[in-house]
């Protein structure tokens, strides 16, 4: 539905997007996901033709997004972080107008306006003054404006920027919701919102794509060894002393569990070894009453910050299992 080869972008001297490529099949969710001044909002600009590239293509449902922007427009819905409202207007004339806009016909008009708002669940609201809206209210206005001609696409910058807790798990149901029907693209940089809504995720650092994959597959792919977390009753410096007697133990953080005479022990081994039963072993053999032992994996926390803080190399391959 999505592909996009090599695609770059500069104002004056600085390089808001360097040479990226990536592709999003149909009814996907693909999350954008980066630090401020990444090029999450510049890339999703250039898909949408809001701004020309310098250099790569894109190209939306087998248009060229430069050479064939109208007939790409057509096929995509677009709510920037600051959703285009009309304050003055109700919920249900500002949707018709838009709906106008992007080119339905009379026929086709007033049953599009109604679905879009029924699937954001504004429904209640068609006759409200869109200023009289909370900000979780305006937010679902801005998705219905951008699914209104039912496009293929549907592209959305910060989605739930500015909301609060329960507006954001409400958002992100509506966004679950649309998925399959449409092509989903969201930029964020708010990690639950990847995990818990996206399919892939797209790791943006400096302009250049960091990662690509699923958030699992990331986590599997940059650990660079096993961790274990161990639960256990014993003194910390015998605790210590047995655990360095394992073959392959790389690291051994021990910390006292809180109102608790146990012991947590993070254990991390080399890379591709598997030691819980090694480790269980030794820790009963030496006489310590092990609570639990579990694996434990990379938050996309974690993943995060390994791959947009830690130096990148001048021309880093993306982790990816195929972009």
């Amino acid at each position: 539905m999505i592909e996009v080869e090599h695609l770059s972008k500069t104002f004056g001297k600085a390089q808001a997007v360097d040479d990226i490529s990536f592709s999003v099949v149909r009814g996907e969710i693909l999350g954008f996901l980066g630090p401020n001044g990444a090029g999450k909002t510049t890339t999703m600009r250039m898909l949408t033709g809001y701004l020309p590239a310098t250099n790569g293509t894109a190209k939306v449902a087998g248009y060229d997004v430069f050479e064939q922007s109208m007939e790409v427009r057509k096929r995509i819905g677009y709510m920037p972080e600051s959703p285009p409202l009309y304050p003055e207007m109700s919920v249900h004339t500002y949707l018709e107008f838009v709906g106008r806009i992007k080119g339905l016909t009379s026929s086709e008009l007033s049953n599009r306006v109604k679905e879009s708002m029924q699937l954001v669940n504004i429904a209640d609201k068609r006759d409200e003054l869109i200023k009289r809206l909370s900000r979780g209210y305006k937010q679902r206005v801005g998705l219905a404006q951008a699914i209104v001609h039912n496009p293929d696409v549907v592209i959305l910058d910060e989605p739930t920027v500015g909301l609060d807790p329960k507006q954001i798990i409400e958002v992100r149901k509506l966004i679950k919701g649309l998925a399959g029907g449409h092509t989903i693209v969201l930029s964020t940089h708010i990690l639950p919102e990847v995990s818990m809504t996206c399919d892939r995720v797209v790791i943006l650092n400096k302009g250049r794509i960091a990662a690509i994959d699923t958030p699992e597959n990331l986590t599997l792919q940059l650990e660079g060894g096993e961790r274990v977390r161990v639960e256990i009753k014993g003194e910390a410096a015998a605790v210590r002393s047995a655990l360095e007697k394992v073959e392959g133990v790389h690291r051994i953080d021990i910390r006292p569990l809180e109102s608790s005479e146990r012991l947590v022990v993070n254990i991390e081994s080399t890379t591709g070894r598997d030691l819980r039963s090694q480790i269980a072993a030794c820790l009963v053999h030496s006489g310590f009453e092990l609570y639990e032992l579990q694996a434990v994996s990379l938050s996309l926390e974690e993943i995060f910050l390994q791959l947009t803080t830690e130096e990148q190399p001048e021309r880093r391959e993306p982790v990816a299992a195929g972009v």
